[in-house]
């Protein structure tokens, strides 16, 4: 789910994402259980063409396919890397079969008019360079009456990992503040989503939050993924010097909390929109 990776999405940065596998550690773990969530929030019936746009890794293409019941899937992301690595991470379910994955970039899909009834997309619209575009993408691939959805991280205060990790950064180094996630996608809050999709004509536009809990075993298994150097917060881990590193590790070893186990229990909130096309 994908990130707009594009590895999130040439979609995005292409510099930003280029391991499949890094990008389960960072984020695709958290991302199945919002996945989830999501999909029960949708409440669809079965039978129908499932559209995904910027799949990433697969993650909502399989939960639809286990848990939907659908007549078809079908997964796209503009990383071919990306697209290979959810063919190969994604188990055929015994109703449906397997989803079906192609490299296409979401603000031009190889899609025709009206063919799908349902056009998702997790985690992706923030990483868009024009995502009014990606939305009136996903639009233009549903039938009339069909659905269109999506959900992004809140960046700016709901995602613990992130807003934890950018304070301490910025506490170490005041310029890393212009990098923060929160800043910097302005489309991870309600009234940005809602307005993106009742832009696109959409109608019965309504959003909700979702929050999971995002338990790490350790402060080794929080801090290892950041220096991957995949995505905008390990990128900056990996342009710093190794004591300007180790700063920001310790600064935020004593923000997170921390159980009697050692375990470190944070919480991670999505906003999710849904609409219908006229």
């Amino acid at each position: 789910m994908a990130e707009q990776r594009s590895d999130g999405d040439g979609d995005g940065d292409s510099t930003m994402w280029t391991s499949a596998a890094a990008y389960e550690r960072y984020m695709g773990r958290w991302s199945r259980v919002v996945a989830r969530e999501f999909v029960a929030w949708l409440d669809r019936a079965k039978g129908l063409r499932w559209l995904d746009v910027g799949c990433g890794t697969g993650v909502l293409s399989t939960v639809v396919a286990e848990r939907c019941g659908p007549r078809a899937v079908l997964g796209c992301d503009r990383s071919d890397r990306f697209v290979s690595a959810a063919a190969q991470f994604t188990t055929p379910s015994p109703a449906s079969g397997s989803p079906r994955f192609l490299v296409a970039d979401a603000r031009a899909l190889p899609v025709r008019d009206g063919v799908f009834d349902v056009a998702v997309s997790g985690l992706t619209l923030n990483f868009l360079p024009e995502p009014a575009l990606g939305v009136g993408e996903l639009a233009r691939c549903v039938r009339p009456g069909g659905l269109v959805a999506a959900y992004v991280w809140d960046y700016g205060d709901g995602m613990g990992l992130l807003r934890r990790f950018w304070d301490a950064a910025a506490e170490t180094d005041p310029a890393a503040a212009v990098l923060d996630e929160g800043r910097r996608f302005p489309d991870c809050h309600p009234q940005a989503l809602h307005t993106l999709w009742t832009g696109a004509g959409l109608t019965a536009v309504s959003t909700t939050p979702i929050e999971v809990p995002t338990v790490f075993a350790d402060f080794a298994d929080l801090w290892a993924p950041f220096l991957s150097g995949q995505g905008p917060a390990p990128a900056y881990v990996a342009s710093l010097a190794p004591a300007e590193r180790d700063r920001v590790r310790e600064t935020l070893r004593t923000t997170v909390p921390t159980e009697p186990d050692g375990s470190v229990p944070l919480t991670a909130r999505a906003w999710a929109v849904r609409g219908i096309r006229p």
